[in-house]
């Protein structure tokens, strides 16, 4: 039988108030407690960072930054993000490498069921997996929701809301967030 986090890995429907995630919760908000009262480029900020995103390489998160777990986010070299970011990550988030948010970046990997019992009532929750491949820039405000790939290279617009796949090599813009135009490299 799966643990309610592995049901919760894997996409499936689970329950989000299980003991076990419920602590993992609130040992992550103790963790961005610190970051978020430490000031950038300091031991106390730096550990913060590690301790929250485990393997991180560079990683620079301008307090307040707020996530579910942090231990679901999987961020590659130089990744930068400005104020205010909220990474919801009971599914995994992949970010690639020399990645920027700016600030009020919002990446949501959760989601509720639409009829009210399973909403409601019975508190269910699921999430699906985000990728945003290598060199990306989300412009400030920009929401991204679950199961969305962003291809490498690309510029999302200050306050698109991200619903679906976006390839690489482009500037794609509004909501829905739509291709503007292609990138020459």
């Amino acid at each position: 039988m799966k643990t309610e986090r592995e049901k919760m890995l894997a996409g499936e429907p689970y329950d989000a108030w299980d003991k076990d995630l419920l602590d993992e919760r609130v040992q992550s908000r103790k963790v961005q407690q610190k970051l978020n009262n430490s000031i950038p480029d300091t031991e106390e900020w730096r550990e913060a960072i590690d301790a929250l995103i485990p393997g991180n390489d560079n990683a620079y998160l301008e307090p307040p930054f707020r996530c579910d777990y942090g231990s679901n986010i999987k961020v590659g070299k130089n990744f930068y993000t400005n104020f205010n970011c909220v990474i919801l990550d009971v599914n995994t988030v992949t970010i690639g490498d020399n990645v920027l948010f700016a600030p009020n970046v919002q990446i949501y990997t959760a989601g509720h069921p639409l009829d009210v019992k399973g909403r409601v009532e019975d508190a269910i929750e699921f999430g699906y997996p985000i990728t945003i491949g290598d060199n990306v820039w989300l412009g400030g405000g920009v929401i991204v929701c679950p199961g969305v790939n962003i291809g490498e290279n690309t510029v999302i617009g200050a306050g698109s809301v991200v619903t679906k796949d976006i390839p690489a090599n482009v500037v794609a813009a509004g909501n829905p967030c739509r291709v503007i135009r292609a990138i020459e490299n």
